[in-house]
């Protein structure tokens, strides 16, 4: 999908968790949330991520369940969010999301908004429906309709790799 001129890239991704978010379990996670979006905020072509009173969207409730966690951000380019996601500590977390996430089949949607525009809960939702229940479109899109597909491919292909030894 090709980036139009004068837009940015909205992404929305969400995650179930496995257990409760003050379980001994989720500590690391939790503790890591500020300084994962701290991270974020400092790369270069980060523009903007949703966000509640504590710094975080963890407390938002999305699909009306308490237990899957919702993330919206907003890059520059898909290069800037290809660069947050598999180049910094962000990676190392991505990499063990199995021991604090439970599965979901479609997890994570782009779309190209216009420059200046931040994108509400309902707007991630909606692309994230409407890839699940239509695939691919400029509408809603995923990392393997994008130039970062090797490195999600890569990533998913280790990941598989690791469950099968």
């Amino acid at each position: 999908m090709l980036q139009p001129p004068r837009h940015h890239l909205a992404q929305f991704n969400i995650a179930r968790i496995c257990y409760p978010l003050d379980d001994p379990r989720m500590r690391e996670f939790v503790e890591n949330v500020d300084r994962v979006n701290g991270l974020a905020d400092k790369i270069p072509g980060f523009v903007w991520r949703l966000q509640d009173e504590c710094g975080h969207a963890m407390n938002i409730r999305v699909y009306d369940d308490p237990a899957i966690l919702p993330n919206l951000t907003v890059w520059e380019t898909v290069e800037a969010l290809k660069r947050f996601v598999w180049q910094t500590l962000h990676q190392r977390f991505y990499a063990r999301r199995e021991e604090w996430f439970a599965p979901i089949k479609t997890t994570l949607v782009l779309w190209w908004i216009p420059a200046g525009h931040r994108p509400g809960m309902a707007e991630g939702v909606a692309h994230l429906d409407h890839l699940i229940a239509h695939g691919p479109s400029d509408y809603a899109f995923s990392w393997q309709d994008v130039s970062g597909a090797r490195l999600w491919k890569t990533a998913r292909r280790n990941r598989l790799n690791e469950h099968a030894a």
